[in-house]
């Protein structure tokens, strides 16, 4: 049975701006609970691309992401490609609020490999991808401009 969670966050930063920090793993210790990022054949500091597989570090947990659609401005995909789940695609989508600033909405659906533990990794995804969304909102608001 898949899983899902979904959050979101506004930003005062524009569309672009949003998008700039999530295309650029150097970027996400900044304004996450991750502690470190690197790229499979690549330079965290460039801008990544569909089919890099990025490399994220929190305490001794590590985790593989693939890069799978990315939209300018507007829709980044990736898939967890390591880890404690048989599948996990996560989608941040960004859309213009009227006015100004940007609505993230940061959604995923997976299907753990432990039986039975799907409903912790529901309530324990949708906490943690609520602090990276807020973080990247308020990152790319310091950032913009």
């Amino acid at each position: 049975m898949p899983y899902s969670y979904g959050v979101t966050a506004r930003s005062q930063a524009a569309p672009d701006a949003v998008f700039a920090a999530l295309a650029h793993a150097a970027t996400w210790p900044r304004w996450s609970p991750i502690d470190s990022a690197d790229v499979e054949s690549g330079d965290p500091e460039n801008r990544q691309e569909v089919g890099d597989t990025r490399i994220f570090r929190s305490g001794r947990s590590v985790s593989r992401e693939r890069i799978v659609e990315l939209i300018d401005n507007r829709r980044f995909v990736y898939d967890n490609v390591s880890g404690p789940f048989r599948s996990y695609r996560g989608t941040i989508d960004l859309a213009p609020m009227p006015g100004g600033g940007t609505h993230i909405t940061w959604s995923a659906t997976f299907n753990p490999k432990m039986p039975l533990s799907g409903g912790f990794w529901q309530w324990y995804l949708t906490r943690f991808m609520q602090r990276m969304a807020d973080g990247l909102a308020a990152y790319a608001d310091a950032t913009d401009g």
